[in-house]
């Protein structure tokens, strides 16, 4: 049996990162003739080419795209077998790269990782914030916190709570409008939608005797970020379905009015997302832990 050339899948793995054969051989610190000479070791293995090269560019082929993931698993098993074995007599240190939400990981998420850097003093977090579906291999995250219903895929998910959507509106807009009693009412009514959603005007809700009721809505105003419909909604522009920690102090202070409260929209999965390896850094395991524990949904 011929063992897989374990050097030139992870060498594959990091010019595909680094979308260069030269930064690829400063991150490896070893030579540009170093890798690529690993590289077409590996397409000879493979019979395919795994990159278009010209003298300006380097993309990759069709079985190079087919082929990048696995490399990148390989390579990130390989480096997680190493640093488990470093961890069981070493304190914690090192990078773990975290992405989520934007608005949920500046009022949540931040604060967590700044006290369990200041617990974990030789752990540094690059925290990536984003409100856009981003794919945490190529982006090279050791985790991601999504907010969504997870489809079926290769990444794992740890459900940590549900995230509670409330359907509200300013005072001033239902007094001119008048305040919804069913959902289907919303028909007649301008509405603030999400976009990073698969339909952002379509409503779900369930209500009394476990009926449930799907509406279109009119969007005044579609948005990639919750926290941005805040300004609309407190101008009365229309009603908008947010959770509760982005419009939780606006609620309290009555600038805006829960209506519908019969009627719940679904909530959405809290969600702990990593790639699909199990072998992961103690450090890494240790922030999942935390944020497990103190997600504070």
């Amino acid at each position: 049996m011929r063992l897989p050339d374990f050097e030139a899948w992870a060498m594959f793995a990091a010019v595909v990162e680094h979308r260069s054969f030269t930064d690829a051989a400063k991150a490896l610190s070893v030579s540009k003739a170093t890798v690529s000479k690993a590289v077409t070791r590996l397409e000879e293995h493979l019979d395919t080419s795994l990159f278009n090269r010209t003298s300006r560019r380097l993309a990759l082929t069709e079985s190079g795209k087919r082929l990048a993931d696995h490399a990148h698993r390989i390579l990130a098993e390989g480096q997680a077998a190493e640093e488990a074995a470093r961890d069981e007599t070493a304190e914690l240190s090192g990078v773990v790269r975290l992405g989520a939400p934007m608005t949920f990981g500046l009022l949540r998420v931040a604060p967590l990782v700044a006290q369990f850097t200041k617990e974990h003093p030789l752990v540094d977090v690059d925290l990536h914030l984003s409100d856009a579906q981003i794919d945490i291999v190529d982006m090279g995250l050791d985790a991601t916190i999504r907010i969504a219903d997870m489809p079926d895929s290769s990444l794992r998910a740890r459900r940590l709570a549900d995230v509670t959507m409330h359907v509200i509106a300013s005072p001033a807009y239902l007094d001119e409008r008048g305040r919804p009693q069913h959902p289907t009412d919303l028909g007649s009514h301008d509405c603030l939608c999400y976009s990073n959603v698969a339909a952002p005007d379509v409503w779900r809700f369930s209500g009394p005797g476990q009926q449930n009721v799907v509406v279109q809505v009119r969007s005044r105003i579609t948005v990639n970020s919750g926290e941005a419909m805040l300004p609309a909604l407190r101008m009365g522009v229309g009603i908008a379905r947010l959770p509760d920690f982005i419009i939780g102090d606006a609620l309290a202070k009555g600038e805006v009015e829960e209506i519908l409260v019969d009627w719940r929209p679904a909530p959405f999965g809290l969600h702990l997302v990593t790639p699909p390896s199990r072998l992961r850094p103690a450090r890494v395991e240790a922030l999942l832990d935390y944020l497990t524990k103190h997600h504070g949904c």
